[in-house]
């Protein structure tokens, strides 16, 4: 019944969250699209009421025509909209679920022993450090170089050295699939304390000033304006982090950190041709084109290094297991012996995880396809290998599949 429940909470933790992060990256690609799209205004009276930028735009049938004002409005309308609820409500839901899926059995989803035979409890802290701590430094770094001559580039270099430390700790103390959506995690955690931290309370600020009458430090609109955009250079990465999980030919490489540390500058650089295009559009920029093919190019490179070895013969040790008193076909009786050393402890009589039996033929048969995806085709089961199924044995059950499944 636990495995039922939390099953239900990773479904509707997952949908929540999927929904929040797409409100939270819809309005952040907009806004940066806003920023690089907007020019002088034309109209005398727009100029006059300190409009430093315009965009007419066409959508759903009418015309848009959003004004910016760098520094304070003329007065503050009755009704000002505020977006911080979109951050916060996906990283709530986004902590859910890493909690309900990795945290809760740390000891299945988080844990390699083959790398750090820790404890659940060491295995969560370290985790949660993880977070933490990163968003200390990234935010040290910020602070102490960000305000500087030449400052972005400097930001920009310590932040990747930061996130290429943080991929290979990860990739080395954790199971592959559990390090790559932590780093996800770590820089999605790091996003939403932009907006807790900087974005919002400086922009609070602005608007308690213009409340007061009092003069409006242009600092807060730079800093949130800094902030801003590391996060739309963020998320592309960690967009891959999170969706990495469903393809383990990613995270079960032998050097799986430099497959992420790669894919994510892969989407850095994919994400600052978007952010470019559109002031080339309008003259302000260099021709963005060169980042979308680094981008490409290492995607490209990436495919190729993962690209799986060509298939050599069968095994001794699986065709010595081949039953043949089924018209040379793989039979129950030889895959039973397997299902029940690698898989019962998770999918058994004590243990069903995510709803899954496998003691019985008849269930057998009813997950059949879902054992050839998961085990033959992408190797995710058994989860970080913890029964210790060989390659050998994966074959047996491809053949057992492949000649027909047939569990009679």
């Amino acid at each position: 019944m636990e495995s039922y429940i939390l099953d239900w909470l990773n479904l509707l933790l997952r949908w929540t969250h999927v929904i929040t992060a797409i409100a939270w990256i819809g309005s952040s690609f907009y806004f940066v699209f806003l920023d690089s799209s907007l020019t002088p205004p034309e109209d005398e009276d727009l100029k006059k009421q300190g409009v430093s930028g315009e965009l007419w735009a066409v959508h759903g049938g009418g015309f848009y025509h959003p004004v910016k004002f760098a520094v304070k409005p003329p007065q503050l309308p009755k009704h000002l909209h505020w977006f911080y609820w979109e951050s916060y409500s996906t990283w709530l839901t986004g902590f859910a679920l890493f909690t309900v899926s990795y945290l809760w059995s740390a000891g299945t989803y988080l844990i390699d022993k083959s790398k750090m035979d820790w404890a659940p409890w060491q295995a969560v802290t370290v985790a949660i450090l993880f977070l933490v701590v990163f968003w200390l430094l990234y935010d040290l770094i910020c602070r102490r170089y960000g305000q500087r001559k030449s400052g972005d580039a400097i930001v920009g270099a310590l932040v990747l050295v930061l996130v290429c430390v943080a991929s290979w700790l990860a990739c080395h103390w954790f199971a592959g699939r559990a390090a790559f959506l932590l780093v996800g995690a770590m820089l999605a955690t790091s996003m939403s304390a932009n907006v807790a931290h900087w974005i919002i309370p400086g922009q609070r600020k602005m608007v308690a000033a213009i409340k007061a009458g009092a003069p409006v430090d242009p600092i807060h609109g730079i800093r949130g304006k800094q902030r801003s955009v590391h996060n739309t250079y963020f998320t592309l990465p960690v967009l891959f982090a999170m969706l990495s999980g469903h393809y383990s030919f990613t995270y079960t490489h032998p050097q799986n950190w430099l497959v992420l540390i790669a894919m994510m500058f892969a989407g850095a650089a994919i994400r600052q041709f978007f952010v470019m295009r559109h002031g080339y559009k309008l003259g302000r920029n260099g021709n963005p084109l060169p980042y979308a093919g680094v981008g490409v190019a290492v995607i490209v490179a990436m495919m190729l290094w993962l690209a799986p070895e060509p298939a050599g013969p069968t095994p001794a040790t699986a065709a010595d297991a081949v039953d043949t008193s089924v018209g040379g076909a793989i039979g129950y009786a030889t895959l039973q012996p397997i299902l029940a050393q690698r898989c019962y402890l998770c999918h058994g009589a004590q243990v069903q995880m995510k709803n899954v039996r496998l003691d019985s033929p008849a269930n057998v048969k009813l997950h059949a396809q879902n054992m050839y995806q998961q085990v033959v085709i992408s190797k995710i089961m058994p989860m970080t290998n913890t029964t210790g199924i060989s390659e050998a044995e994966r074959m047996v059950i491809k053949q057992w599949f492949e000649s027909g499944a047939k569990t009679d």
